[in-house]
């Protein structure tokens, strides 16, 4: 215990020599035979002499070729339609056909995809990648899918992807 106050009156003179030039330090042995430092000078004290000071300067770094000004971060992002897949034919008498997408890097809350059918407009932008056709017709499609921000605007687009809607005709072969 008298050693950790020991250590606790040295670092207090210590640091009262940063902000006192002036001040003198002593040091003694105490009944138990623990230094004890001091800033008051007592019978038997030996005051301690500070040859030199501690003056911590930095080093002359040159920081005007450091930009500080905030970076925007753009992100670039990019829009793949996964399902169907280029020129692929799908059969279904019902003329449904899933089509979903895939975002990158992440697709964030306020975006919002596109689907175009064919080159116009199906149904309203949502925040899911996945549309569900229905009623296609027989023969040739093209789908295309666009990101848009929370303004409005388009930041990324997909390729063109063509599929077949193969169905069974309601005109029988007699």
């Amino acid at each position: 215990m008298l050693k950790v106050v020991g250590v606790l009156i040295l670092l207090t003179c210590l640091s009262a020599q940063v902000f006192a030039t002036s001040a003198k330090i002593y040091v003694w042995r105490n009944e138990q035979g623990v230094l004890v430092f001091s800033d008051s000078p007592r019978p038997g004290a030996e005051e301690v002499k500070i040859t030199e000071q501690n003056i911590v300067s930095s080093p002359s770094i040159d920081t005007s070729i450091l930009d500080i000004t905030p970076q925007k971060i753009e992100e670039k992002y990019q829009v793949e339609i996964t399902q169907p897949e280029q020129n692929e034919t799908i059969r279904d008498n019902t003329g449904s056909v899933y089509v979903t997408g895939l975002v990158k890097p992440v697709f964030k809350q306020g975006l919002k995809i596109q689907l175009y059918l064919d080159n116009k407009k199906y149904q309203k932008p949502q925040s899911r990648a996945i549309y569900i056709l229905r009623n296609i017709d027989r023969g040739e499609h093209q789908v295309k899918m666009q990101l848009i921000n929370n303004k409005g605007k388009v930041i990324a687009s997909s390729d063109v992807t063509t599929f077949y809607m193969h169905r069974t005709s309601v005109i029988r072969a007699k």
